[in-house]
């Protein structure tokens, strides 16, 4: 489920050479996707989802391709900036591994990350980038709950398409994952008093919890954005892989969007996009 809201607003970046652009855009969509309930569940479910489509160009915060973030230090090779992810909740009484359990809160997911360019080709149009998000995750409720950190370190190759493929963009990323115990615990810990014959107690530890695998393409026509998604994860040397929670060491999940645009604005800014 995690790392949901950041398919939705980076399907994919690929810099281009600065132009007069709007300040801001804005549209709505609709996106299909097919989830996990969870990494390393059995379980998962189709989801028709509203997409918004927002950009927004300024100083300092941004959202456009590369998702949503507030540059807090910029150089030609050195960024630091905000990164964001979130998830979905999970009823219990539809997850056979997590029957009798307490629901999975949806989450959010805030923190700083260092992101470095290791290559761009001359038009700057290719690029290759290792970025370290750095995030700390809340449960979204009434009354928040902090549920620990995660680190997702990774490398991203943004590509422009083609000949046939030209005006659309594609990404590549992958990297390793890492959490905290407090997080590995409100996902796959089993608590005593929740504890079964086929599910005895568990209490996860922190640390490596697998590899993700992303692709992505997406395109801009002249009023309507389309993107896709395909994102495979290993849990194999997990920390928390002998969970009774963990039913697969494997993670699949995908997604189709559209959204159309429906108003910019008038003020017009130099940028790369």
């Amino acid at each position: 489920m995690r790392a949901v809201l950041c398919v939705l607003c980076a399907l994919v970046a690929v810099p281009a050479a600065a132009q007069e652009r709007p300040l801001w855009e804005l549209g709505m969509g609709v996106g299909a996707f097919a989830l996990p309930d969870y990494r390393g569940s059995d379980q998962g479910r189709g989801y028709a989802l509203p997409v918004p489509y927002v950009v927004y160009r300024g100083k300092f915060l941004k959202a456009d391709r590369r998702g949503i973030r507030g540059e807090l230090f910029d150089s030609e090779r050195v960024e630091l900036n905000v990164s964001v992810s979130a998830s979905l909740p999970v009823d219990s009484t539809r997850n056979a591994a997590r029957a009798g359990m307490p629901d999975l809160r949806p989450s959010l997911e805030l923190g700083p990350s260092l992101e470095f360019t290791l290559w761009r080709s001359r038009e700057g149009r290719e690029l290759l980038e290792l970025r370290l998000p750095v995030r700390a995750a809340f449960t979204l409720e009434s009354s928040p709950h902090a549920i620990g950190w995660v680190a997702t370190p990774n490398l991203n190759l943004d590509l422009p398409g083609r000949g046939a493929l030209a005006g659309w963009n594609f990404g590549l990323l992958t990297g390793p994952v890492y959490g905290s115990r407090r997080q590995h615990e409100y996902f796959y810990g089993v608590a005593p008093q929740f504890a079964t014959p086929a599910r005895p107690a568990y209490a996860a530890p922190g640390g490596y919890a697998g590899v993700q695998f992303l692709a992505a393409a997406s395109r801009r026509f002249k009023d309507f954005w389309v993107g896709a998604f395909v994102r495979a994860d290993t849990l194999r040397g997990a920390a928390f892989e002998a969970s009774p929670l963990v039913k697969r060491n494997t993670y699949f999940a995908a997604g189709v969007a559209i959204a159309w645009v429906l108003g910019t604005s008038r003020e017009r800014v130099e940028a790369p996009e």
